[in-house]
């Protein structure tokens, strides 16, 4: 999806569609956390717990769990 910013006094605004409303489960009154690496901007619910950053970190710890348990005898052996 494109979007285009729009006017809005001596600023100007990002249009977020309904849907993509809907699916954050935000609305006008939500407090909005607003994040950039230089490159991208991240909106997200502010004090969300249930994030994208979050899951993926949880995503990424059992990951690490496994290989770790998976590859334990190999790993210790390249520590030494």
């Amino acid at each position: 999806m494109v979007k285009t910013l729009t006017k809005h006094g001596n600023s100007y605004a990002l249009i977020i569609d309904k849907p993509i409303l809907d699916l954050l489960k935000i609305d006008a009154d939500t407090p909005l956390e607003i994040t950039t690496d230089g490159v991208s901007l991240l909106v997200r619910p502010s004090g969300s717990k249930s994030g994208a950053k979050e899951q993926r970190d949880a995503k990424f710890k059992e990951a690490l769990a496994w290989t770790n348990k998976k590859y334990e005898k190999t790993l210790r052996r390249l520590a030494n």
